[in-house]
């Protein structure tokens, strides 16, 4: 990967992600409880032998959440350096490599492969690799499980300008294209709307439905029709 991206990720650790993604109890905690609520209705029927890999997995908080919740044959890969010492001090199986030249070199073969704030990482040319790499590197029936900024989001400008190394921005509509493109079936797309864990994520989501409803009011009026997922990320699943 010779662009700016390569300054980046040498300290993407250091310089951005130190103080939104500590490998701390209060930090891992409120993940985990996040992920059980948006990942682990997926996993709920494969066993926990199945084989997982994580591309693009940081310092590991997704594979520490898959670990403890006893799937062990998971692995990741990701191009920082220092994010993958964290993960390896943390007891992690990880390997430092880019993400496309990993699923190009390699002939392994997995169950489900995770992408988890990494495709919008990619122009379209390597989107297109990706997401074949992915293809290839998943057993027949295996799913694609991703996490992304949504273009058609409240807050989607948050999300497109936060991070500069954010090259192509999804809607539901346009990952369908990437996906179909490539051979992958069973497609579906997921809002990340808040979660009722406790009182104040009960109104938080109370109040999310009602903003959505107004938000779609907004697009009848102007185009007629209305949109299924507005939150700022969503998921994508996709069985090959």
């Amino acid at each position: 990967m010779d662009d700016f991206r390569e300054e980046f990720y040498k300290r993407y650790s250091t310089t951005f992600k130190e103080h939104v993604s500590k490998f701390d109890d209060k930090n891992v905690g409120y993940i985990n409880s996040k992920y059980k609520k948006q990942y682990l209705p997926f996993l709920k029927n494969l066993s926990k032998d199945s084989k997982i890999i994580e591309l693009g997995c940081g310092r590991g908080l997704f594979l520490n959440f898959l670990k403890k919740n006893g799937y062990l044959n998971a692995f990741g890969v990701d191009i920082s350096e220092e994010q993958i010492e964290i993960a390896r001090k943390n007891d992690l199986n990880v390997k430092l490599g880019g993400v496309i030249d990993y699923l190009k070199s390699s002939e392994e073969k997995f169950d489900v492969i995770f992408a988890i704030d990494l495709i919008e990482h990619f122009p379209k040319d390597e989107l297109i690799l990706l997401v074949e790499g992915v293809y290839k590197a998943l057993n027949k029936g295996g799913t694609f499980i991703f996490h992304t900024p949504n273009g058609l989001g409240f807050n989607a400008n948050r999300m497109i300008y936060g991070d500069l190394t954010h090259l192509t921005i999804f809607t539901p509509d346009s990952a369908l294209q990437l996906l179909k493109l490539v051979g992958f079936d069973a497609i579906k797309f997921y809002e990340t709307e808040p979660y009722a864990k406790n009182v104040n994520g009960t109104l938080r989501l109370i109040l999310w439905k009602f903003i959505k409803f107004w938000l779609n009011m907004i697009r009848i009026i102007e185009t007629g029709g209305t949109e299924k997922i507005l939150t700022q990320n969503f998921i994508g699943f996709a069985v090959k």
